[in-house]
């Protein structure tokens, strides 16, 4: 039952069974569990769902193609992070309900959207996928060496600009669907500039966002998909791991230096961003 997780469909072969070493597959459940819950810590106080390390997790690590199945994995995971922190993050006032309110339905119309999209790609979804994260991940590097530079401001925020608070948003629950991410890398400075919240509002209120789109992405992404599940209750054990690491990071997390996390955060951006190059520098040339 555990290899069916690792090894979604017959007609592919997993990189669990073609590496020439001696784990099994219990340690590469192991290993894939420590870095579910890793992630969930260090992204949970950050305002960031996860999922640009998820699906590199799920598809480099687990050894699962890149398909549909492994971003609706990816999107429970985001989803369980923005709970675990989101929970957190409400409990201190820091989430702008009537915001999420306005902006949620706009968020709702590019997730459906972006699960039509990768429905439609079939099976050249996998280097459509890493062309369009790698342009994520080189905005979210940006922004994030940016951030290390300057510094997080609490006086940050101005007076709400309703149009591109709204494309923003709506274009964050597409690359949420599209990406298999939270889109905290896109909420949180769209809320920050475009709707007046200072910076720890704004990720939290980047955390309700993704509570409530977040599910529809999922939802609108299962009624589309018609191959092999994985099996389910492995991924039970990666749900408990996330919203474990999640709490314990919006808890915990909040009192380590923002520096510190967002180096590390670079660190792994720069590694994925590298191997999803590699990956397409193969497809092209060999």
């Amino acid at each position: 039952m555990v290899s069916q997780l690792l090894v979604s469909g017959a007609v592919k072969e997993s990189l669990l069974l073609s590496r020439p070493c001696r784990w099994s597959i219990l340690d590469y459940l192991l290993l894939v569990l420590v870095l579910v819950f890793l992630t969930g810590f260090l992204f949970a106080p950050l305002g960031l769902g996860g999922g640009l390390l998820f699906v590199p997790i799920l598809h480099y690590v687990a050894g699962l193609p890149l398909d549909a199945s492994v971003l609706i994995i990816s999107l429970v995971l985001t989803g369980c992070v923005s709970y675990g922190s989101g929970f957190v993050h409400r409990r201190e006032g820091l989430m702008a309900d009537e915001l999420i309110r306005n902006t949620a339905p706009f968020a709702f119309f590019g997730a459906v959207i972006g699960a039509f999209v990768v429905n439609a790609m079939g099976d050249s979804l996998d280097p459509v996928f890493k062309s369009l994260a790698m342009l994520v991940l080189i905005w979210a590097l940006i922004k994030t060496t940016r951030r290390i530079r300057q510094g997080r401001s609490e006086k940050e925020g101005g007076e709400v600009e309703a149009l591109p608070l709204r494309v923003g948003v709506g274009f964050g629950g597409m690359a949420s669907a599209v990406l298999a991410i939270g889109a905290g890398a896109v909420y949180i400075p769209v809320l920050n500039q475009f709707g007046g919240l200072e910076s720890r509002r704004a990720i939290g209120t980047s955390l309700g966002l993704m509570m409530v789109v977040v599910p529809i992405a999922v939802i609108v992404h299962a009624l589309l998909y018609s191959d092999p599940w994985p099996q389910v209750d492995v991924l039970a054990f990666l749900v408990i791991g996330v919203i474990t690491g999640s709490i314990l990071g919006a808890r915990i997390g909040l009192q380590i230096q923002d520096r510190i996390i967002l180096r590390i955060f670079v660190i792994l951006l720069m590694i994925i961003l590298l191997r999803y190059a590699l990956d397409l520098t193969d497809l092209v040339f060999f």
